[in-house]
Protein backbone atom coordinates (compact mmCIF):
# COMPACT_ATOMS: atom_id res chain seq x y z
CA UNK A 1 0.00 0.00 0.00
CA UNK A 2 1.13 3.08 -0.85
CA UNK A 3 0.61 6.81 0.30
CA UNK A 4 3.04 9.19 -1.12
CA UNK A 5 2.11 12.44 -1.38
CA UNK A 6 4.45 15.12 -2.96
CA UNK A 7 3.73 19.06 -2.74
CA UNK A 8 4.64 19.94 -6.47
CA UNK A 9 6.21 23.20 -7.91
CA UNK A 10 3.81 25.88 -9.79
CA UNK A 11 3.82 26.85 -13.45
CA UNK A 12 1.54 28.43 -15.32
CA UNK A 13 -0.06 27.23 -18.72
CA UNK A 14 -2.17 30.40 -20.91
CA UNK A 15 -2.78 28.16 -23.63
CA UNK A 16 -6.47 26.27 -23.79
CA UNK A 17 -7.08 22.34 -23.44
CA UNK A 18 -6.66 20.85 -26.42
CA UNK A 19 -9.77 20.51 -28.57
CA UNK A 20 -11.09 17.07 -30.61
CA UNK A 21 -11.54 13.69 -30.24
CA UNK A 22 -8.48 11.74 -29.20
CA UNK A 23 -8.01 8.19 -29.27
CA UNK A 24 -6.56 6.72 -26.20
CA UNK A 25 -5.29 3.53 -24.83
CA UNK A 26 -7.27 0.59 -23.45
CA UNK A 27 -8.38 -2.68 -23.37
CA UNK A 28 -9.97 -4.18 -26.40
CA UNK A 29 -13.06 -6.52 -26.64
CA UNK A 30 -10.92 -9.52 -26.77
CA UNK A 31 -8.14 -9.33 -24.49
CA UNK A 32 -10.51 -8.41 -20.88
CA UNK A 33 -9.55 -7.35 -17.46
CA UNK A 34 -10.92 -8.52 -14.74
CA UNK A 35 -12.98 -6.26 -11.88
CA UNK A 36 -13.72 -8.03 -8.68
CA UNK A 37 -14.64 -6.66 -5.14
CA UNK A 38 -15.08 -8.35 -1.79
CA UNK A 39 -17.41 -7.25 0.68
CA UNK A 40 -15.86 -6.90 3.85
CA UNK A 41 -18.17 -4.10 5.95
CA UNK A 42 -18.58 -6.74 8.81
CA UNK A 43 -14.95 -7.72 9.40
CA UNK A 44 -13.99 -4.33 8.78
CA UNK A 45 -16.24 -2.83 11.74
CA UNK A 46 -18.72 -1.15 9.32
CA UNK A 47 -22.09 -2.15 11.39
CA UNK A 48 -24.67 -0.53 10.43
CA UNK A 49 -28.07 -1.05 9.25
CA UNK A 50 -30.45 1.99 7.72
CA UNK A 51 -33.53 2.07 9.71
CA UNK A 52 -36.66 3.57 7.29
CA UNK A 53 -39.38 2.33 9.89
CA UNK A 54 -41.83 0.94 7.26
CA UNK A 55 -45.50 0.83 8.28
CA UNK A 56 -48.55 -0.41 6.65
CA UNK A 57 -49.51 3.34 5.62
CA UNK A 58 -46.48 2.71 2.43
CA UNK A 59 -45.27 6.38 3.34
CA UNK A 60 -43.51 7.67 0.64
CA UNK A 61 -40.01 8.34 2.54
CA UNK A 62 -40.08 4.40 3.50
CA UNK A 63 -38.62 3.11 -0.04
CA UNK A 64 -35.64 6.03 -0.51
CA UNK A 65 -33.38 6.21 2.04
CA UNK A 66 -30.26 6.70 2.69
CA UNK A 67 -26.89 8.02 1.30
CA UNK A 68 -23.25 7.56 1.60
CA UNK A 69 -20.17 10.00 2.33
CA UNK A 70 -16.58 9.41 2.21
CA UNK A 71 -14.36 11.80 3.81
CA UNK A 72 -11.34 12.70 5.05
CA UNK A 73 -12.51 14.09 8.22
CA UNK A 74 -9.72 14.42 10.20
CA UNK A 75 -6.69 14.81 7.89
CA UNK A 76 -5.04 12.12 8.07
CA UNK A 77 -5.14 10.92 4.44
CA UNK A 78 -7.35 8.04 4.68
CA UNK A 79 -10.99 8.09 3.90
CA UNK A 80 -13.90 8.25 6.56
CA UNK A 81 -17.50 6.74 5.94
CA UNK A 82 -20.55 8.63 7.02
CA UNK A 83 -23.57 6.61 6.78
CA UNK A 84 -27.33 8.37 6.90
CA UNK A 85 -30.40 6.87 8.52
CA UNK A 86 -33.96 7.00 8.75
CA UNK A 87 -36.07 7.93 11.62
CA UNK A 88 -39.70 6.91 13.67
CA UNK A 89 -42.76 7.08 11.89
CA UNK A 90 -44.56 9.12 12.05
CA UNK A 91 -42.57 11.36 14.18
CA UNK A 92 -40.10 11.19 11.50
CA UNK A 93 -37.39 11.84 14.42
CA UNK A 94 -34.73 9.93 15.90
CA UNK A 95 -36.16 8.52 19.01
CA UNK A 96 -33.21 6.00 20.00
CA UNK A 97 -29.43 5.41 18.64
CA UNK A 98 -30.91 2.93 16.15
CA UNK A 99 -31.66 5.89 14.10
CA UNK A 100 -28.25 7.75 14.43
CA UNK A 101 -26.48 8.63 11.29
CA UNK A 102 -23.04 6.78 11.84
CA UNK A 103 -19.63 8.39 11.19
CA UNK A 104 -17.17 5.76 11.12
CA UNK A 105 -13.13 6.73 11.29
CA UNK A 106 -10.60 5.11 9.15
CA UNK A 107 -8.12 2.73 10.84
CA UNK A 108 -5.41 2.57 8.59
CA UNK A 109 -5.64 -1.39 8.83
CA UNK A 110 -8.53 -2.32 7.15
CA UNK A 111 -11.08 -1.35 9.82
CA UNK A 112 -13.12 1.19 11.28
CA UNK A 113 -14.61 3.03 14.52
CA UNK A 114 -17.39 4.18 15.00
CA UNK A 115 -16.48 8.07 16.48
CA UNK A 116 -20.20 9.21 15.62
CA UNK A 117 -20.74 10.42 19.53
CA UNK A 118 -17.28 12.49 19.87
CA UNK A 119 -17.80 14.06 16.52
CA UNK A 120 -21.67 15.12 17.29
CA UNK A 121 -22.78 13.95 14.33
CA UNK A 122 -26.07 11.64 14.90
CA UNK A 123 -28.18 13.81 13.30
CA UNK A 124 -31.87 14.52 13.47
CA UNK A 125 -35.02 13.97 11.63
CA UNK A 126 -35.63 11.56 9.07
CA UNK A 127 -32.70 11.70 6.70
CA UNK A 128 -32.21 11.10 3.03
CA UNK A 129 -28.69 12.83 1.33
CA UNK A 130 -25.57 13.54 2.61
CA UNK A 131 -22.90 16.37 0.80
CA UNK A 132 -19.76 17.35 1.74
CA UNK A 133 -17.89 20.64 0.91
CA UNK A 134 -15.35 22.73 2.51
CA UNK A 135 -17.64 25.81 2.72
CA UNK A 136 -15.44 27.87 4.68
CA UNK A 137 -12.01 27.56 2.83
CA UNK A 138 -10.25 26.30 6.25
CA UNK A 139 -9.02 22.77 4.52
CA UNK A 140 -11.36 20.45 6.65
CA UNK A 141 -14.53 18.95 4.91
CA UNK A 142 -17.94 19.85 6.32
CA UNK A 143 -21.12 18.19 6.18
CA UNK A 144 -24.80 19.08 4.87
CA UNK A 145 -27.61 16.70 5.15
CA UNK A 146 -30.94 16.91 2.94
CA UNK A 147 -33.44 15.26 4.95
CA UNK A 148 -37.31 14.80 5.06
CA UNK A 149 -37.40 16.74 7.91
CA UNK A 150 -35.42 19.71 8.40
CA UNK A 151 -31.43 19.84 6.39
CA UNK A 152 -28.35 20.19 8.62
CA UNK A 153 -25.00 21.86 8.08
CA UNK A 154 -22.30 20.66 10.48
CA UNK A 155 -18.77 22.59 10.47
CA UNK A 156 -15.90 20.67 10.86
CA UNK A 157 -13.61 22.48 13.73
CA UNK A 158 -10.73 20.38 12.80
CA UNK A 159 -10.00 18.42 15.95
CA UNK A 160 -11.98 15.21 15.33
CA UNK A 161 -15.93 17.32 16.34
CA UNK A 162 -18.28 19.15 14.58
CA UNK A 163 -20.63 21.69 15.12
CA UNK A 164 -24.09 22.16 13.82
CA UNK A 165 -24.65 25.86 12.39
CA UNK A 166 -27.63 24.95 10.26
CA UNK A 167 -29.53 28.24 12.33
CA UNK A 168 -26.21 30.45 11.71
CA UNK A 169 -26.14 29.32 7.55
CA UNK A 170 -30.04 29.66 7.22
CA UNK A 171 -29.88 26.12 5.70
CA UNK A 172 -33.04 24.40 7.71
CA UNK A 173 -34.65 24.63 3.88
CA UNK A 174 -36.82 26.32 2.04
CA UNK A 175 -40.45 25.81 2.27
CA UNK A 176 -43.56 26.15 0.05
CA UNK A 177 -46.79 27.02 0.73
CA UNK A 178 -45.64 27.42 4.30
CA UNK A 179 -44.02 23.76 4.91
CA UNK A 180 -40.39 22.96 4.59
CA UNK A 181 -39.82 20.79 1.13
CA UNK A 182 -38.82 17.28 0.99
CA UNK A 183 -35.07 17.17 0.56
CA UNK A 184 -33.45 14.20 -1.13
CA UNK A 185 -30.05 15.50 -2.03
CA UNK A 186 -27.41 17.83 -2.63
CA UNK A 187 -24.09 18.98 -3.95
CA UNK A 188 -21.66 21.42 -3.09
CA UNK A 189 -20.43 23.98 -6.51
CA UNK A 190 -19.16 27.34 -7.22
CA UNK A 191 -21.32 27.63 -9.89
CA UNK A 192 -20.18 32.17 -9.75
CA UNK A 193 -16.69 31.57 -9.70
CA UNK A 194 -15.84 33.79 -6.61
CA UNK A 195 -13.64 30.97 -4.85
CA UNK A 196 -16.54 29.87 -2.45
CA UNK A 197 -18.73 26.69 -2.49
CA UNK A 198 -22.12 27.55 -3.07
CA UNK A 199 -24.86 24.34 -2.11
CA UNK A 200 -27.73 23.27 -4.61
CA UNK A 201 -30.35 21.49 -2.81
CA UNK A 202 -32.74 18.88 -4.71
CA UNK A 203 -36.14 18.51 -3.40
CA UNK A 204 -38.69 15.98 -4.39
CA UNK A 205 -42.61 16.13 -3.68
CA UNK A 206 -44.51 17.52 -1.71
CA UNK A 207 -45.60 14.84 1.05
CA UNK A 208 -47.07 14.29 4.59
CA UNK A 209 -46.66 11.50 6.90
CA UNK A 210 -49.24 8.78 6.80
CA UNK A 211 -51.34 10.95 4.41
CA UNK A 212 -50.64 8.95 1.07
CA UNK A 213 -52.73 7.93 -0.90
CA UNK A 214 -54.41 4.42 -1.16
CA UNK A 215 -52.29 2.60 -3.70
CA UNK A 216 -52.95 -0.62 -4.44
CA UNK A 217 -51.46 -3.64 -6.82
CA UNK A 218 -53.93 -6.02 -8.92
CA UNK A 219 -54.18 -8.57 -6.04
CA UNK A 220 -55.55 -4.78 -3.57
CA UNK A 221 -52.39 -5.08 -1.77
CA UNK A 222 -51.45 -1.50 -0.37
CA UNK A 223 -48.06 -0.41 -2.17
CA UNK A 224 -46.01 2.37 -2.62
CA UNK A 225 -47.40 5.04 -4.48
CA UNK A 226 -46.45 6.26 -8.13
CA UNK A 227 -44.94 9.10 -8.07
CA UNK A 228 -47.13 11.22 -10.19
CA UNK A 229 -49.57 11.20 -7.66
CA UNK A 230 -47.55 13.70 -5.81
CA UNK A 231 -47.17 17.19 -6.63
CA UNK A 232 -43.56 18.57 -7.88
CA UNK A 233 -41.39 20.78 -6.18
CA UNK A 234 -38.26 23.49 -7.09
CA UNK A 235 -34.84 22.69 -6.41
CA UNK A 236 -32.97 25.09 -3.85
CA UNK A 237 -29.75 27.00 -4.98
CA UNK A 238 -28.10 29.01 -1.92
CA UNK A 239 -25.14 31.28 -2.65
CA UNK A 240 -22.28 31.04 -0.17
CA UNK A 241 -22.14 35.05 1.66
CA UNK A 242 -18.48 33.94 3.01
CA UNK A 243 -18.95 34.71 6.85
CA UNK A 244 -20.88 31.71 7.22
CA UNK A 245 -24.16 32.89 5.93
CA UNK A 246 -25.86 31.90 3.20
CA UNK A 247 -28.37 33.50 0.80
CA UNK A 248 -31.65 31.43 -1.46
CA UNK A 249 -30.77 32.88 -5.12
CA UNK A 250 -33.28 29.98 -6.38
CA UNK A 251 -35.60 32.92 -8.09
CA UNK A 252 -32.86 35.59 -9.27
CA UNK A 253 -31.12 32.82 -10.80
CA UNK A 254 -33.93 30.64 -12.35
CA UNK A 255 -33.43 27.52 -11.03
CA UNK A 256 -37.09 28.36 -9.01
CA UNK A 257 -38.76 28.38 -11.94
CA UNK A 258 -38.89 24.80 -12.67
CA UNK A 259 -40.85 22.33 -10.98
CA UNK A 260 -39.90 18.70 -10.90
CA UNK A 261 -39.29 15.66 -8.48
CA UNK A 262 -35.30 15.85 -8.07
CA UNK A 263 -33.25 12.85 -6.89
CA UNK A 264 -29.55 14.41 -7.85
CA UNK A 265 -27.66 16.57 -8.76
CA UNK A 266 -24.08 16.50 -10.36
CA UNK A 267 -21.97 19.18 -12.23
CA UNK A 268 -19.88 19.57 -15.13
CA UNK A 269 -19.08 22.33 -17.50
CA UNK A 270 -19.96 20.92 -20.64
CA UNK A 271 -19.99 23.85 -22.92
CA UNK A 272 -16.63 24.56 -21.36
CA UNK A 273 -17.01 28.65 -20.56
CA UNK A 274 -15.73 28.45 -17.37
CA UNK A 275 -18.85 27.88 -15.43
CA UNK A 276 -20.20 24.97 -13.86
CA UNK A 277 -23.31 23.40 -15.37
CA UNK A 278 -26.17 21.50 -13.36
CA UNK A 279 -27.97 18.06 -13.86
CA UNK A 280 -30.73 17.40 -12.17
CA UNK A 281 -32.34 13.55 -12.54
CA UNK A 282 -36.14 14.03 -12.11
CA UNK A 283 -38.27 11.03 -11.20
CA UNK A 284 -41.20 10.69 -13.60
CA UNK A 285 -40.67 14.25 -14.57
CA UNK A 286 -38.38 15.70 -17.37
CA UNK A 287 -34.72 15.67 -16.34
CA UNK A 288 -32.96 19.27 -15.94
CA UNK A 289 -29.92 20.38 -17.40
CA UNK A 290 -29.36 24.28 -15.99
CA UNK A 291 -26.60 25.98 -18.37
CA UNK A 292 -24.75 28.32 -16.22
CA UNK A 293 -25.15 31.97 -17.57
CA UNK A 294 -21.82 33.49 -16.38
CA UNK A 295 -22.34 32.77 -12.82
CA UNK A 296 -25.38 35.17 -12.83
CA UNK A 297 -28.66 32.82 -13.78
CA UNK A 298 -29.30 29.49 -15.39
CA UNK A 299 -31.09 28.69 -18.70
CA UNK A 300 -32.81 25.66 -18.35
CA UNK A 301 -32.07 23.66 -21.55
CA UNK A 302 -32.78 19.67 -20.85
CA UNK A 303 -35.13 19.75 -24.39
CA UNK A 304 -32.61 20.93 -26.01
CA UNK A 305 -29.56 19.53 -25.31
CA UNK A 306 -31.66 16.63 -25.85
CA UNK A 307 -31.32 15.07 -22.12
CA UNK A 308 -35.23 16.03 -20.90
CA UNK A 309 -36.39 12.62 -22.15
CA UNK A 310 -36.00 9.04 -23.61
CA UNK A 311 -35.54 8.72 -27.09
CA UNK A 312 -39.37 8.02 -27.15
CA UNK A 313 -40.24 10.87 -25.92
CA UNK A 314 -41.60 9.61 -22.82
CA UNK A 315 -40.25 10.66 -19.13
CA UNK A 316 -37.77 8.55 -17.06
CA UNK A 317 -37.38 7.74 -13.27
CA UNK A 318 -34.55 9.39 -13.00
CA UNK A 319 -32.49 8.39 -10.07
CA UNK A 320 -29.08 9.05 -9.35
CA UNK A 321 -26.43 10.28 -12.10
CA UNK A 322 -23.20 11.52 -12.43
CA UNK A 323 -21.80 13.94 -15.13
CA UNK A 324 -18.06 13.44 -16.29
CA UNK A 325 -16.13 12.21 -19.76
CA UNK A 326 -16.45 8.34 -20.27
CA UNK A 327 -14.78 8.58 -24.02
CA UNK A 328 -11.85 9.95 -23.47
CA UNK A 329 -12.91 13.34 -25.89
CA UNK A 330 -12.17 16.06 -23.35
CA UNK A 331 -16.21 16.32 -23.26
CA UNK A 332 -18.10 15.84 -20.20
CA UNK A 333 -21.06 13.24 -20.58
CA UNK A 334 -24.10 12.03 -18.47
CA UNK A 335 -25.19 8.64 -17.09
CA UNK A 336 -27.74 8.06 -14.94
CA UNK A 337 -30.18 5.58 -13.38
CA UNK A 338 -33.95 4.67 -13.67
CA UNK A 339 -36.48 1.80 -13.24
CA UNK A 340 -37.11 -1.19 -14.86
CA UNK A 341 -38.13 -1.41 -18.23
CA UNK A 342 -36.91 1.79 -19.13
CA UNK A 343 -32.89 2.21 -19.30
CA UNK A 344 -30.48 3.70 -17.81
CA UNK A 345 -29.52 6.50 -20.20
CA UNK A 346 -25.87 7.03 -21.38
CA UNK A 347 -25.72 10.77 -23.07
CA UNK A 348 -22.58 11.43 -24.79
CA UNK A 349 -21.82 15.03 -24.75
CA UNK A 350 -21.47 16.25 -28.85
CA UNK A 351 -19.02 19.15 -27.94
CA UNK A 352 -22.04 21.46 -30.08
CA UNK A 353 -23.82 21.96 -26.97
CA UNK A 354 -26.30 18.46 -26.94
CA UNK A 355 -25.76 14.88 -26.14
CA UNK A 356 -26.81 11.70 -28.24
CA UNK A 357 -28.11 9.37 -26.60
CA UNK A 358 -25.76 6.31 -27.05
CA UNK A 359 -27.32 4.24 -24.46
CA UNK A 360 -27.97 1.16 -26.89
CA UNK A 361 -25.43 1.68 -29.55
CA UNK A 362 -23.35 1.37 -25.88
CA UNK A 363 -24.27 -2.25 -25.20
CA UNK A 364 -26.55 -1.11 -21.90
CA UNK A 365 -29.64 -2.74 -23.47
CA UNK A 366 -29.27 -5.16 -19.84
CA UNK A 367 -30.52 -1.66 -18.23
CA UNK A 368 -33.86 -2.40 -19.34
CA UNK A 369 -34.45 -5.45 -17.05
CA UNK A 370 -33.01 -3.27 -13.92
CA UNK A 371 -33.73 -1.00 -11.32
CA UNK A 372 -30.80 1.50 -9.97
CA UNK A 373 -30.71 3.56 -7.26
CA UNK A 374 -26.65 5.06 -6.94
CA UNK A 375 -24.20 5.17 -9.68
CA UNK A 376 -21.01 6.10 -10.46
CA UNK A 377 -18.28 6.32 -13.72
CA UNK A 378 -15.29 5.00 -12.48
CA UNK A 379 -12.23 3.26 -13.69
CA UNK A 380 -12.26 0.21 -11.71
CA UNK A 381 -9.47 -1.42 -13.24
CA UNK A 382 -7.27 1.00 -13.89
CA UNK A 383 -7.39 0.29 -17.62
CA UNK A 384 -7.48 3.78 -18.32
CA UNK A 385 -11.66 3.42 -19.29
CA UNK A 386 -13.88 4.73 -16.83
CA UNK A 387 -16.45 1.85 -15.76
CA UNK A 388 -19.82 1.91 -14.85
CA UNK A 389 -21.04 1.13 -11.50
CA UNK A 390 -25.20 0.66 -10.60
CA UNK A 391 -26.37 0.48 -7.29
CA UNK A 392 -29.52 -2.19 -7.63
CA UNK A 393 -33.04 -2.75 -6.34
CA UNK A 394 -36.45 -2.52 -6.72
CA UNK A 395 -38.87 0.29 -5.34
CA UNK A 396 -41.52 -1.83 -4.36
CA UNK A 397 -40.73 -4.24 -1.47
CA UNK A 398 -44.01 -5.88 -2.72
CA UNK A 399 -43.24 -6.06 -6.35
CA UNK A 400 -42.97 -10.16 -6.47
CA UNK A 401 -46.82 -9.80 -5.73
CA UNK A 402 -47.27 -7.71 -9.10
CA UNK A 403 -45.33 -9.83 -10.91
CA UNK A 404 -43.84 -13.06 -9.62
CA UNK A 405 -40.40 -13.35 -11.66
CA UNK A 406 -39.50 -9.85 -10.10
CA UNK A 407 -37.75 -9.67 -7.32
CA UNK A 408 -37.20 -6.30 -4.36
CA UNK A 409 -33.67 -7.06 -3.82
CA UNK A 410 -31.42 -7.15 -6.64
CA UNK A 411 -27.82 -7.43 -7.06
CA UNK A 412 -25.48 -4.49 -7.93
CA UNK A 413 -23.66 -4.18 -11.78
CA UNK A 414 -20.85 -3.17 -13.10
CA UNK A 415 -20.07 -2.37 -17.10
CA UNK A 416 -17.01 -2.29 -18.03
CA UNK A 417 -15.78 0.22 -20.74
CA UNK A 418 -13.76 -1.47 -23.58
CA UNK A 419 -12.83 1.27 -25.30
CA UNK A 420 -14.30 1.40 -28.17
CA UNK A 421 -17.63 2.95 -27.12
CA UNK A 422 -18.89 -0.11 -25.90
CA UNK A 423 -19.46 -1.51 -22.41
CA UNK A 424 -19.60 -5.12 -21.31
CA UNK A 425 -21.89 -6.28 -18.39
CA UNK A 426 -18.93 -8.23 -15.94
CA UNK A 427 -20.93 -8.44 -12.96
CA UNK A 428 -21.33 -12.60 -12.79
CA UNK A 429 -17.16 -12.50 -12.72
CA UNK A 430 -16.82 -9.56 -9.95
CA UNK A 431 -16.73 -12.47 -7.54
CA UNK A 432 -19.56 -14.15 -5.35
CA UNK A 433 -20.00 -11.30 -2.84
CA UNK A 434 -21.02 -9.25 -5.86
CA UNK A 435 -23.85 -11.75 -6.87
CA UNK A 436 -25.60 -11.24 -3.62
CA UNK A 437 -28.90 -9.45 -3.65
CA UNK A 438 -30.09 -6.56 -1.07
CA UNK A 439 -32.17 -3.12 -1.23
CA UNK A 440 -29.35 -1.03 -2.43
CA UNK A 441 -29.85 2.82 -2.60
CA UNK A 442 -26.94 4.84 -2.04
CA UNK A 443 -23.17 4.07 -3.12
CA UNK A 444 -20.26 6.49 -2.48
CA UNK A 445 -16.60 5.61 -4.28
CA UNK A 446 -13.13 6.20 -2.94
CA UNK A 447 -10.23 4.82 -2.59
CA UNK A 448 -10.22 3.66 1.37
CA UNK A 449 -7.12 1.89 1.65
CA UNK A 450 -4.68 3.87 -0.62
CA UNK A 451 -3.91 1.17 -2.74
CA UNK A 452 -4.89 2.56 -6.38
CA UNK A 453 -8.08 0.59 -7.11
CA UNK A 454 -11.68 2.42 -6.33
CA UNK A 455 -13.95 0.94 -3.28
CA UNK A 456 -17.32 1.36 -3.20
CA UNK A 457 -20.38 1.47 -0.32
CA UNK A 458 -23.23 0.94 -1.16
CA UNK A 459 -26.27 1.18 1.61
CA UNK A 460 -29.18 -1.10 2.23
CA UNK A 461 -32.78 -0.40 3.41
CA UNK A 462 -33.45 -2.56 6.12
CA UNK A 463 -29.87 -3.93 5.92
CA UNK A 464 -26.20 -4.37 6.45
CA UNK A 465 -24.20 -1.94 4.62
CA UNK A 466 -22.27 -3.01 2.23
CA UNK A 467 -18.13 -2.38 1.73
CA UNK A 468 -17.33 -3.64 -1.64
CA UNK A 469 -13.63 -3.77 -1.23
CA UNK A 470 -11.30 -3.61 -4.70
CA UNK A 471 -9.50 -6.19 -5.37
CA UNK A 472 -9.06 -6.14 -9.04
CA UNK A 473 -6.07 -7.44 -11.08
CA UNK A 474 -2.79 -4.73 -10.07
CA UNK A 475 -1.34 -5.06 -13.09
CA UNK A 476 -2.04 -1.18 -14.56
CA UNK A 477 -0.95 1.92 -13.04
CA UNK A 478 -2.94 4.75 -11.44
CA UNK A 479 -2.78 8.02 -9.65
CA UNK A 480 -4.67 10.05 -7.28
CA UNK A 481 -4.88 13.78 -7.42
CA UNK A 482 -5.49 15.85 -4.31
CA UNK A 483 -5.86 19.73 -5.08
CA UNK A 484 -5.83 22.24 -2.95
CA UNK A 485 -7.58 25.62 -3.81
CA UNK A 486 -6.02 29.06 -3.41
CA UNK A 487 -7.80 31.83 -5.66
CA UNK A 488 -10.42 28.99 -5.88
CA UNK A 489 -12.05 26.98 -3.68
CA UNK A 490 -9.89 25.01 -1.36
CA UNK A 491 -11.25 21.86 -2.55
CA UNK A 492 -10.83 22.46 -6.04
CA UNK A 493 -14.08 21.23 -6.91
CA UNK A 494 -14.66 22.24 -10.88
CA UNK A 495 -10.93 22.17 -11.26
CA UNK A 496 -10.68 19.81 -14.75
CA UNK A 497 -7.52 17.61 -15.36
CA UNK A 498 -6.68 16.72 -18.55
CA UNK A 499 -3.20 14.06 -18.27
CA UNK A 500 -1.12 12.87 -21.49
CA UNK A 501 0.27 9.45 -20.36
CA UNK A 502 4.20 8.44 -21.85
CA UNK A 503 2.64 6.42 -24.54
CA UNK A 504 1.19 10.06 -25.89
CA UNK A 505 -2.87 9.43 -24.83
CA UNK A 506 -5.23 11.84 -23.18
CA UNK A 507 -7.37 11.15 -20.16
CA UNK A 508 -9.80 14.01 -18.54
CA UNK A 509 -11.21 14.13 -15.39
CA UNK A 510 -13.36 16.38 -12.47
CA UNK A 511 -12.90 17.15 -8.78
CA UNK A 512 -16.54 16.96 -7.17
CA UNK A 513 -18.24 15.24 -4.49
CA UNK A 514 -21.57 15.18 -6.15
CA UNK A 515 -22.18 11.30 -7.39
CA UNK A 516 -24.61 9.76 -7.63
CA UNK A 517 -27.85 9.26 -5.64
CA UNK A 518 -27.73 11.10 -2.28
CA UNK A 519 -24.19 10.52 -1.56
CA UNK A 520 -20.95 11.97 -1.92
CA UNK A 521 -17.51 10.54 -3.07
CA UNK A 522 -14.25 10.97 -2.72
CA UNK A 523 -12.45 14.77 -3.80
CA UNK A 524 -9.26 13.21 -4.83
CA UNK A 525 -9.44 12.92 -9.05
CA UNK A 526 -8.41 9.19 -9.78
CA UNK A 527 -6.84 8.17 -12.88
CA UNK A 528 -6.46 5.00 -14.38
CA UNK A 529 -2.81 4.63 -16.15
CA UNK A 530 -2.91 1.11 -17.89
CA UNK A 531 0.17 -0.22 -18.75
CA UNK A 532 2.02 3.38 -18.39
CA UNK A 533 4.75 4.11 -15.99
CA UNK A 534 5.51 8.26 -16.28
CA UNK A 535 2.15 10.90 -16.57
CA UNK A 536 4.30 13.13 -19.89
CA UNK A 537 2.01 16.33 -18.83
CA UNK A 538 -0.82 16.84 -16.47
CA UNK A 539 -3.02 20.16 -16.95
CA UNK A 540 -5.24 22.01 -14.67
CA UNK A 541 -7.85 24.31 -15.21
CA UNK A 542 -8.83 25.56 -11.85
CA UNK A 543 -12.56 27.75 -11.57
CA UNK A 544 -10.34 30.88 -10.60
CA UNK A 545 -9.27 30.31 -14.76
CA UNK A 546 -5.60 29.89 -13.60
CA UNK A 547 -4.52 27.10 -16.31
CA UNK A 548 -1.05 24.94 -14.61
CA UNK A 549 1.05 22.27 -16.34
CA UNK A 550 3.03 20.07 -14.48
CA UNK A 551 5.78 17.56 -15.97
CA UNK A 552 6.45 13.87 -16.11
CA UNK A 553 5.05 12.69 -13.08
CA UNK A 554 5.32 9.45 -11.36
CA UNK A 555 3.06 7.43 -11.04
CA UNK A 556 1.25 4.62 -8.09
CA UNK A 557 0.86 7.54 -5.49
CA UNK A 558 -1.03 10.16 -4.16
CA UNK A 559 -0.10 13.66 -5.75
CA UNK A 560 -1.22 16.65 -3.71
CA UNK A 561 -1.48 20.07 -5.85
CA UNK A 562 -1.58 23.52 -4.94
CA UNK A 563 -3.27 25.95 -6.69
CA UNK A 564 -0.72 28.55 -8.14
CA UNK A 565 -0.94 32.52 -7.89
CA UNK A 566 -2.48 32.72 -4.53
Amino acid sequence: MRNLTFILAFSLLFSSFPAGRVNSYGPTPGNPATIKFEEIATKAGLRFVTQNSPTANKNQVETMVAGVALLDYDGDGYLDIYLVNGAAVPSLQKESPAYWNRLFRNNHDGTFTDVTERAGLAGAGYGMGVAVGDYDNDGQPDLFLANVTGNQLFHNNGDGTFTDVTAKAGLAGAQMNGKKMWSVGAGWFDYNNDGLLDLFVVNYCVWEVNKDPYCALKNGMRAYCHPTVYASLHNTLYRNNGDGTFTDVSQETGIAGHMGKGMSVSFADYDGDGFLDAFVANDTTPAFLFHNLGGKRFEEVGVAAGVAYAPDGSTLSGMGSDFRDVNNDGRPDIWYTAVEHQSFPLLINSGHGDFDDLTWASGLQPTTGMSGWGNGIYDFDNDGWKDLFVARANVLDNISELIPTRKYPESNSIFRNLGNGKFQEVSAAAGPDFQLEAAHRGAAFGDLDNDGRVDVVVSVLGGQVKLFHNISEAGNHWVLLKLVGTKSNRMGIGAQIHITTEDGHSQWNEVTTAVGYASSSDSRVHFGLGRNQRIKDLEIRWPSGIKQTLHDLAVDRILTIEEPGR
